[in-house]
Parts: structure tokens; C-alpha cells; sequence
């Protein structure tokens, strides 16, 4: 498959296609180690090693990124009053018109996928796919059989006229439980806790399918999603 150089570096991130325009004129590309000036220059991505400032630039169709994140940033593209989860994102990376996988409330930390494939995130959020996610949960009260009971045989919404499919509980202690479901309502796990007559104090989320938060990734940190760990999600 072939491209223009000036497509292939702008959907890596290194920059508008202006930018582009601006670094082939300035000598910081190379194709197959000499100088490219021409933006209409067509890459093979298969065979032609691009580089930019001394640096190999791989091509990838999508992106999936693994971010830890934490408290105060929503799960969005762009807002006028608050950080989203794109600000957390250092260059290429913050160039690459990435998006949220689902979303986790402002509060809540943990395992969110970033990505530019509309298809895997569509696939991933879809209750009809069954892909489940797994939380850490902090609560108010000491959960009872009976709460725990309620919330796996499933908790009507009246709002959207919808109920959950039975949700796994594991109990850590009379605080603190894992919470696997495999939808992603509007403050889902929140609104299960206070149904049942207990509240939420923290949210992590820990798994997404069978592929487990990065314990090595610190809040706020990110790195991109191995072919392998993807089918993890799925499997």
C-alpha cells in the first residue's frame, strides 16, 4: 500500500499537514536515509523506512493506548472548562486525533483505552459484545448478602427502561469489592451501589475484557496496547 509522505507522517502525529509542508522543506525527513522535500512523494509502507529528526517513524493504522487515569480529567475530546484525558497525551501521541473508549467519570481512575478505530471502540462498548469490566470498589457501607445478592441478579433502571445483566461481586472485605459488568451505563457501578442502599467513596477500573490494567503505569500514565494484549480483550 502506497501513500503520500505528507498523509503518512500527519496520521503518525507529527503534525498538520501545513507542519508537514514546513519539516520537508526545512530537511527533517528522510526516505530510505535521503533527504524528502516533496510533500506528493508516495511511501511504501511495507517496504520505505521514513524518518523524521533521526528518528524511524512505523506506521500504524490505528493506535490503542492504555491509560491509567486519574481523578479530575473527563473522558473526552475536547471541553472548554475542564482537562480531558487528551491533555494527559505528550507528542505523537497528543497529534494522532485519538478518542475515549466508553468514558469513566470524573472521579474514577483506572484502565481507559485511547484509540482512533471507530470499529474496535464500538465493538468494546456495544452490551451486545459482552465485553466486560472489572472494578475496584471502595464503599460507604459494608455490603450485605443481600446488596450482593441485588446487584447480580440485576438492578432495574427506570430512567432508561433497562437491566443490567447480573453483575459478578467478589468481596475483598465488608468495604471494598470487585464489581464486573458488562455494560457501560451513564455512572453505572454509582448508580447499582446507591439502588441497593450503599454508596461509591472510590472507583478504579481494573480490566477491560480479559486484559488487565498495566500495574507499572502510574496515574496519568499511558503506552500503546500490544496485538496480543488486543485479543486478550475479546477472547
Amino acid at each position: 500500500m502506497k501513500i503520500r509522505i505528507d498523509r503518512f507522517l500527519c496520521h503518525m502525529g507529527i503534525g498538520s499537514r501545513s507542519e508537514i509542508k514546513k519539516f520537508l522543506k526545512t530537511c527533517r525527513v528522510k526516505l530510505n536515509g535521503k533527504l524528502e522535500k516533496n510533500s506528493n512523494t508516495q511511501v511504501d509502507i511495507e517496504k520505505d523506512e521514513v524518518w523524521f529528526d533521526d528518528e524511524i517513524v512505523i506506521y500504524n493504522e490505528f493506535t490503542y493506548l492504555m491509560l491509567n487515569k486519574p481523578k479530575d480529567y473527563i473522558s473526552a475530546t475536547f471541553d472548554p472548562k475542564l482537562p480531558t484525558v487528551l491533555d494527559l497525551l505528550e507528542f505523537p501521541y497528543s497529534n494522532m486525533e485519538l478518542f475515549p473508549v466508553g468514558r469513566l467519570d470524573i472521579d474514577t481512575t483506572g484502565f481507559l483505552i485511547l484509540t482512533n478505530d471507530g470499529k474496535f471502540s464500538y465493538n468494546v462498548t456495544n452490551p451486545k459484545k459482552k465485553v466486560n469490566k472489572k472494578y475496584f470498589v471502595t464503599l460507604r457501607n459494608e455490603i450485605t448478602k443481600e446488596q450482593k445478592e441485588k446487584l447480580e441478579s440485576g438492578i432495574y433502571f427506570e430512567k432508561e427502561d433497562f437491566t443490567t445483566e447480573s453483575a459478578k461481586v467478589e468481596e475483598i472485605s465488608k468495604r471494598k469489592i470487585y464489581l464486573t459488568i458488562s455494560e457501560g451505563k451513564f455512572h453505572q457501578v454509582k448508580r447499582m451501589m446507591e439502588y441497593v442502599g450503599n454508596e461509591v467513596v472510590e472507583l478504579k477500573r481494573i480490566s477491560i475484557g480479559n486484559l488487565n490494567l498495566d500495574e507499572e503505569l502510574k496515574l496519568g500514565g499511558y503506552r500503546e496496547i500490544t496485538n496480543s494484549e488486543l485479543e486478550k480483550i475479546f477472547r
